[in-house]
């Protein structure tokens, strides 16, 4: 792992005037860059070549664009050394996480990141101090899990990379062993799943109630959560059988799949939002402890609302939630700041505050 104290070093050299916010081409990274500009940070975008062309037409918040053939090439020493050179704090998305790939960020990217690098593995499921292992200590409620097919009782969600794009996951539903077997032989027959990542897949108990993103925002400046809102997953092909008559999905052959495509906003009663607070709250905290110095900046927990009003945890964002749309959805964000706040400009703000009290070092890893 990159020590604090390299970091450090890097930072040093920086010349706090001319510092840029920098991020990879993908996921969220508009958002990322649209707050920067309103808050006059420049920005720097490195994009994979293929993939550049939307990030060129953005060019009133995009300032500096390093294309190379592939993500992963951003841990090469000449393109690192441009970073530093540029000053740039790097802000971490799941693109970064997926296509640069942990340990590269981990022990090979000395460019300061915005955030946690430590946390971004807690993500995957079989990492050491998981998501999941998370959401136990800080007592936040998640799905009961299944540690094989022979177990299932209920209703379950299974969770399973794809065979062709390992970075998406194929979700399926079932009910019992037998209705596990029928399904998984289905996906596997059609080249969805493989039967080897189907060995490993996540088997959890399938929440009912209405599901929210919510998305959040803990400041080391301020030593506070913040929440910022709420949004939904658009997903396909899932939204697009749900459109249908209840009898022409029971006709239909083909393999359901939830595939983010894009997101909605939504608001949540007044009388949850005490709930909501102490979750992030209590999250926050146990990051602290787990992974000092916690989880810098955004997060989002994903979930469901329960008929009995209780709020279940069933996968967490430890980096920028690519959820754009709560920056002109949520009235959240602008109850308690006065204005619109996207994600990208908290992270801005962050990053201007700690420039001006010199305290830069306490928001990035």
């Amino acid at each position: 792992m990159i020590r604090r104290e390299e970091i450090l070093k890097v930072l040093e050299k920086y010349d706090p005037k001319k510092l840029r916010i920098g991020t990879i081409g993908s996921h969220s990274a508009l958002d990322i860059c649209d707050g920067a500009i309103e808050e006059r940070l420049d920005t720097v975008v490195v994009c994979q070549r293929g993939r550049e062309k939307t990030y060129l037409r953005y060019r009133r918040i995009i300032g500096e664009v390093i294309t190379l053939d592939r993500f992963s090439d951003m841990v090469n020493r000449n393109i690192q050394e441009e970073l530093r050179r540029l000053n740039v704090v790097f802000t971490a998305n799941r693109s970064f996480s997926t296509y640069v790939g942990y340990d590269n960020i981990e022990n090979s990217f000395l460019v300061p990141i915005f955030g946690n690098r430590a946390m971004l593995r807690s993500e995957e499921r079989d990492a050491p101090r998981n998501q999941m292992y998370l959401l136990e200590k800080a007592g936040i409620k998640y799905p009961k899990r299944f540690s094989s097919p022979e177990e299932i009782d209920r209703l379950v969600i299974v969770k399973v990379p794809e065979a062709k794009r390992k970075i998406e996951r194929a979700f399926f539903y079932a009910s019992d062993p037998k209705d596990y077997q029928a399904k998984s032989e289905e996906r596997i027959k059609k080249g969805v799943v493989s039967r080897q990542d189907l060995e490993k897949a996540t088997i959890e108990e399938f929440v009912m109630g209405a599901k929210f993103n919510f998305n959040y925002f803990w400041s080391p400046l301020e030593d506070q959560v913040e929440f910022l809102g709420v949004d939904r997953r658009i997903q396909t092909d899932l939204d697009g059988i749900l459109s249908l008559p209840a009898r022409d999905q029971l006709e239909l052959e083909s393999v359901v799949q939830n595939i983010e495509v894009g997101h909605e906003g939504a608001t949540v009663r007044e009388s949850i939002l005490e709930r909501v607070y102490d979750i992030g709250e209590r999250f926050a905290e146990t990051c602290k402890r787990e992974y000092p110095p916690g989880i810098i900046g955004p997060f989002a927990l994903q979930g469901a609302v329960t008929k009995d009003l209780e709020i279940c945890i069933f996968d967490v964002s430890p980096r920028v939630p690519g959820s754009p749309i709560i920056s002109t959805t949520s009235p959240y964000s602008k109850w308690y700041f006065g204005e619109a706040m996207s994600t990208g400009k908290r992270i801005a703000v962050e990053i201007n505050k700690a420039r001006s009290t010199d305290r830069l070092s306490e928001v990035v890893t």
